[in-house]
């Protein structure tokens, strides 16, 4: 199985894979300053809920790691700074949040050990946060290998499947969620064939997941995103797959702009529309995802293609991600299981757990 390293540790810093710059290259930036990689993070260089959480678990490792923070108050404000910046970066992608609450219990947890023991104490704390920001992306990977156990199987042997966006490595840091389940079926023997829609305006499905799929030898059609409706009626696909950015108590999902309509047309054709994502991404503390705030993006990411103006000077609306109500799913594949409707239970129970 071929292995894409969006996000990576290092003794020189956090080194992400610049997806901005796919699929014609391939380029690595390196970050040494915790601010640069929050950055990166708004800017799309790295991108996708569970990698935005394992970037952001590096961020404040890497914070901490290079503070000059001389006593534990003052690392202690200097955290909270850091955290702070990293909460302001992406609204919508829980997984950023998840990290966020895990450090801050970590860090507290550190700081009671660390209290009276001076640079010693600062040091162990440095140390401790980077070892959680490695098991946090272990985590991950290991994850993404059991949401795509769960997930093959309830997969065609033979078909034609569609997705949205990008689910794989890049947005995971493993081997993917939605293309996770796909990688996982197609190792076990599953022939299948995927539509991928091209994700306007940023084109996460042309840049990103084509060329995923690309590179393992695994056949796709790509599409633009109005052909959808006419390849769910007539091109006879067997399943929907896609990740997800938040998941209510509900069940509830957002996913990113364009998923809603995909799950509305796989309805109407008797398609079975699969949600694929850790149980991270769960938000047990909205009901519905009525209260999922919706990141509103540039303008110009929809005015402009690749730098060069494709609208007259008119006002555009950007929101990056959309809700497809719980009603349209067929079930949610997770590392623990698949939920199947009513979903609350389930996601209740599993979500009580998340480390």
């Amino acid at each position: 199985m071929h292995t894409v390293e969006p996000i990576r540790w290092t003794d020189a810093g956090v080194v992400l894979l610049d997806q901005r710059r796919l699929p014609l290259e391939v380029v690595y930036h390196t970050y040494s300053d915790y601010r640069e990689l929050a950055q990166a993070i708004k800017d799309m260089v790295i991108r996708g809920a569970p990698a935005i959480g394992v970037a952001a678990a590096m961020g404040i490792a890497l914070g901490v790691q290079h503070s000059q923070a001389k006593t534990l108050d003052e690392l202690r404000a200097e955290f909270k700074t850091i955290c702070e910046t990293f909460a302001q970066t992406r609204p919508t992608a829980v997984d950023l949040f998840w990290a966020i609450e895990r450090f801050e219990r970590r860090f507290a947890e550190l700081a009671v050990a660390a209290q009276g023991s001076a640079a010693t104490g600062l040091q162990q704390i440095r140390d401790a946060l980077v070892e959680e920001a490695l098991k946090v992306h272990q985590e991950r990977r290991e994850a993404d290998e059991r949401i795509g156990r769960f997930g093959a199987a309830l997969l065609p042997m033979h078909g034609r499947v569609m997705t949205q966006c990008n689910a794989g490595a890049l947005a995971t840091g493993g081997i993917g969620t939605a293309l996770g389940v796909i990688r996982m079926a197609v190792e076990s023997g599953h022939r299948l064939d995927v539509l991928v829609p091209e994700t306007r305006p940023y084109l996460q499905g042309a840049r990103l997941t084509a060329w995923e799929l690309h590179q393992d030898g695994i056949p796709l059609t790509l599409i633009t995103d109005n052909m959808v409706g006419h390849f769910l009626k007539t091109g006879g696909v067997r399943a929907v797959i896609v990740g997800a950015d938040r998941i209510a108590r509900n069940g509830d999902t957002a996913n990113k702009i364009g998923t809603y309509g995909i799950a509305v047309l796989a309805r109407e054709h008797d398609i079975p529309f699969y949600v694929a994502a850790p149980v991270s991404t769960f938000d047990l503390t909205i009901p519905s995802g009525d209260r999922i705030p919706i990141e509103e993006r540039s303008e110009e990411e929809v005015t402009h293609l690749a730098g060069a103006r494709i609208a007259p000077q008119v006002r555009a609306a950007h929101p990056a991600f959309d809700v497809t109500p719980a009603r349209l799913i067929t079930a949610i594949i997770t590392e623990r299981g698949v939920a199947r409707p009513p979903f609350e239970p389930a996601l209740a129970a599993w979500g009580a757990h998340k480390a």
